[in-house]
């Protein structure tokens, strides 16, 4: 009897798994996702079919079982049989046509249950065949509605680009024609009604048109009086040029058949006003002298040794003039931070190029920087080991040219675009080193002590 209720509560395990997993697989077909259904289908199938192979066991070892223990049974019913006699054997014989019968019974049950677990199994089969079927149709919709969603969002995409371009498009039509009728209106406004900034500017000019005059008229009577005072006196030459900066100082001979200036020996000095102060400026040697910031405010002198020894010595009418406006702007540069100017490298270490290289020369708080590009050339801060100042040799060029000395192994001679951006770089330059309590300048100007130029200012 033990066998089988094993056997019935194998039976029932079965149905009631069959049942539950028919149940779970309806759930996750309408709850989970493709992902969580097809796992979950996976291990209670794996689990069905552990249960399956528990049953057979359990039905082979009872089968295996029930031949020995009838023909036991029997075999203990026949010896008792031969030892009793009258009721008792009659009782026996009995019982041994009983266990026939119940052997009978138990083969037919045994029938009726390995029938019923085959329909138990064939029906557990087909729910894992259909939750299978199931589980692929949804994978399969799951992934045409992601193909299906995939394509829409790039159609979208493809559709909102389309009409960013469109969009833009018309915007930036729209602003250019805007643009060309703001600025045809103001045309036709300025031809018809001259504003009052316009009325400024040609005001500005002319006062600036005046100024101009009025130096050169100032620097010519300044040249006479130093005439006057030469009379008597001879001379071969005479000096001549704005005295600005800016501007370019030449030696001239007042004879055109005098003196040729390249057999002379010549040198530029700066002197204070009262002539008590001041010194040679080195490297100036040459006929033309382009004056650099630190130079405003001194008398610049320049004195010649004749072929036989005899000395001339031209000097400017009084100290040389700022240029007008390069102290605003420089204040304007310093307060934005810095400055960028375009440059051309026209000598390394004391050789010139055959070719100019075309740099930028980056002006900053705490360093100067010349690069091109992603390339840097020279990248320094300020300290006393640095040398910037107006080039001081001759030619046109060194009014816009100035003479950097970055480090102990490496001096350049650049050329800036104008005279105001050469001297604005030099003025920034000074300005910025000034705040780091370093005197940024020229050979030897270190020496020079007394009125402090306003160019360096």
């Amino acid at each position: 009897m033990s066998s089988r209720n094993m056997y019935d509560g194998v039976q029932s395990q079965a149905r009631v798994l069959a049942d539950k997993e028919a149940a779970d697989l309806e759930l996750l077909e309408r709850r989970l996702s493709v992902r969580d259904l097809a796992t979950q289908f996976e291990s209670g199938q794996a689990a069905a079919a552990k249960l399956l192979e528990d049953e057979l066991k359990v039905q082979e070892v009872g089968l295996m079982e029930l031949p020995a223990i009838m023909k036991q049974l029997r075999g203990l019913l026949g010896e008792l049989a031969g030892r009793v006699a009258g009721r008792n054997k009659d009782d026996v014989t009995e019982a041994l046509s009983l266990v026939e019968v119940m052997k009978a019974k138990w083969t037919q049950k045994e029938s009726e249950l390995e029938q019923d677990v085959r329909k138990q199994t064939a029906l557990l089969k087909q729910v894992s065949d259909d939750a299978k079927r199931m589980v692929e149709e949804a994978q399969g919709n799951a992934y045409s509605e992601v193909e299906a969603a995939h394509a829409t969002v790039l159609h979208v995409k493809a559709s909102l680009m389309e009409q960013a371009e469109s969009v833009g498009s018309v915007d930036k039509q729209e602003v250019e024609e805007m643009r060309k009728e703001v600025t045809e209106a103001w045309r036709i406004k300025m031809l018809h009604e001259p504003s009052k900034t316009m009325d400024l500017e040609f005001e500005i000019e002319g006062l600036r048109q005046q100024l101009t005059q009025k130096t050169v008229e100032l620097i010519h009577l300044r040249k006479e009086l130093v005439a006057a005072k030469r009379v008597g006196q001879p001379g071969h030459y005479e000096l001549q040029g704005e005295e600005r900066l800016g501007a370019s100082l030449i030696i001239s001979p007042l004879e055109e058949n005098g003196l040729d200036i390249s057999t002379c020996t010549i040198q530029w000095h700066r002197e204070s006003a009262d002539r008590s102060k001041g010194g040679p400026i080195t490297g100036a040697t040459r006929p033309q002298y382009a004056p650099e910031p630190f130079d405003v405010g001194w008398i610049l002198r320049v004195g010649l040794i004749l072929p036989g020894g005899k000395q001339e010595i031209l000097s400017t009418s009084g100290p040389l003039d700022a240029a007008p406006g390069l102290d605003n702007f420089v204040e304007a540069l310093f307060k934005k931070g810095g400055a960028e100017f375009n440059v051309r490298l026209v000598q390394q270490n004391g050789e010139v190029l055959r070719k100019p290289l075309l740099h930028v020369l980056r002006v900053e708080r705490n360093q100067i920087t010349l690069f091109k590009g992603r390339t840097t050339k020279a990248k320094e801060d300020y300290s006393s080991t640095i040398w910037l100042c107006g080039a001081r040799g001759g030619g046109q060029a060194a009014m816009r040219s100035l003479y950097w000395v970055a480090n102990k192994g490496l001096s350049l001679m650049l050329v800036l675009e104008s005279e105001r951006e050469r001297n604005a770089a030099i003025m920034l330059s000074r300005r910025f080193a000034s705040d780091q309590n370093v005197a940024l300048l020229g050979p030897d100007d270190r020496l020079f002590s007394g009125t402090t130029p306003r160019g360096h200012s």
